[in-house]
């Protein structure tokens, strides 16, 4: 027997996957659903038992604490070594790549908060020449959004450059993070006429017509950061457009993904799922073209990149509203699956820990998704995005979470961070192990549990930096 977990039911908006224009009957009555949502999500909260923060106990310093945890993790970890897909990395010397782009961009929020902390922004700096190789651009697959994340580190190192009168590689910066923006948004392979989702990015060439939620954090931060940094460079039909193309994204990812009933997102949607390479997508409605579960690290990746887009976004842009609307529902949803003994969320979300593959591995809680949980959480609140009152118990306790399930100390000193999910995938046709399932997400060959993985490193600095400014 599967067992489902889940503490409240809410009433929520129903999914729109009809295609229709946002502007219509049914997005009005979206409009109140949502708002008629964020009415009781208070009553939720209490009733999910999410009114109660998990205390500071031994060895799990309070906030109180002068204990400040992004730096240690910078230090111990991402300045040192990690690992990416199973594969040691130095930052300074790392190879262009999600994985080290998401632990360098890490590393230089931590600079920016602690600006004294100079050999943090020159590792970075030293990752990003490296990576040049003396030129102005970077290697990227012909339609492979993993290649574009790593440049949202880019628009800090032309402005701080800049302002040094290092116009050199200021202009290098920002040629090459032009030359990532632009190959999305004109030569990046898109889903086109008749198929459903028209416009919306592939995740990569060898997976056509397909959508991850992965994918929104890999491509569309750098297109939003573009934007708001460059944006006015090509006039306002432009900026408007592109910030429009770049709402597409989400929108459409959200129609398709979103389970109202579940409240969570499936792992990918294909608009195509009788191609070979969709063998693991629904053949029927509901969720017709959608994975068969809910992949923590996935709503991870998408939540993190609805409050990075947000926080760059024009709240002008008609889009604005509803992006807005779509991470509350997010937020919503995932408020609901928080495990209430730790704090933290599963590697499958819908599941407890007694669930398990054939491989006897139980579902397990996950540190990646936990951590980007909670960092979306308490970014969502600083940026006004998501309501403080409602959310901020659910991420005190998240983070509190955090310190006491997976973070470790050796006994030099140095941190750890253990029970992360290595990697997860979908197909193509050529790998059929990787089918979506729950026996896959726990057993897969590449789904293994490791420790101090970057993908887990950088967004626990991330949500550590976000605790230490409030």
């Amino acid at each position: 027997m599967t067992i489902i977990r889940r503490h409240k039911e809410l009433i929520i908006a129903p999914s729109r996957r009809d295609g229709s224009s946002v502007e219509n009957n049914a997005h009005l009555r979206f409009r109140h659903a949502v708002g008629m949502q964020l009415i009781v999500i208070g009553l939720m909260l209490m009733s999910c038992g999410f009114s109660a923060v998990i205390p500071a106990k031994a060895g799990i310093p309070s906030k109180t604490s002068q204990q400040v945890y992004s730096q240690q993790a910078v230090e111990s970890l991402a300045l040192k070594t990690f690992l990416s897909n199973q594969k040691e990395e130095k930052l300074a010397t790392a190879h262009w790549d999600y994985v080290p782009g998401l632990v360098a961009l890490s590393v230089l929020q931590a600079w920016q908060h602690y600006p004294e902390k100079t050999d943090y922004y020159d590792t970075v700096k030293a990752f990003a020449d490296h990576a040049l190789q003396g030129g102005d651009t970077v290697k990227v697959g012909v339609s492979n959004l993993d290649d574009l994340a790593a440049g949202k580190i880019f628009f800090v190192l032309y402005e701080t450059e800049l302002k040094k009168g290092n116009t050199a590689d200021a202009q290098r910066y920002k040629h090459c993070v032009t030359f990532l923006r632009d190959k999305l948004k004109y030569r990046h392979q898109r889903i086109a006429t008749p198929l459903p989702g028209v416009g919306g990015f592939f995740h990569k060439q060898q997976y056509p017509n397909q959508m991850w939620l992965d994918g929104l954090y890999m491509g569309a931060p750098v297109y939003a950061g573009w934007q708001h940094y460059f944006g006015v460079e090509k006039g306002v039909t432009d900026n408007l457009e592109s910030w429009t193309d770049i709402a597409h994204q989400f929108k459409t990812v959200h129609q398709y993904t979103y389970d109202a009933e579940k409240q969570l997102n499936y792992h990918a949607w294909s608009a195509a799922p009788d191609d070979p390479n969709s063998f693991w997508a629904k053949k029927t409605e509901p969720y017709l073209g959608c994975s068969p579960e809910f992949w923590g690290r996935s709503m991870g990746w998408y939540f993190a990149a609805l409050v990075d887009v947000l926080d760059w976004m024009p709240k002008t842009h008609p889009d604005y509203a509803q992006l807005c609307e779509i991470t509350q529902e997010v937020a919503a949803g995932l408020a609901c699956y928080q495990d209430p003994a730790s704090g933290c969320w599963y590697q499958l979300l819908q599941y407890d820990g007694t669930v398990s593959g054939t491989c006897n591995r139980t579902n397990y809680l996950e540190s990646s998704a936990s951590a980007m949980f909670t960092y979306a959480y308490l970014k969502g609140m600083r940026i006004g995005v998501l309501n403080k009152k409602h959310y901020k118990p659910v991420a005190e306790k998240a983070y509190q979470g955090l310190l006491k399930q997976f973070v470790r100390t050796d006994t030099t000193g140095a941190m750890h961070i253990i029970q992360s999910c290595a990697s997860a995938g979908l197909g193509p046709a050529k790998d059929p192990s990787r089918d979506g399932t729950i026996n896959y997400y726990l057993c897969g060959k590449d789904v293994i549990v490791t420790q101090d993985e970057g993908k887990a490193i950088g967004p626990f600095i991330m949500a550590s930096l976000e605790y230490e400014k409030n």
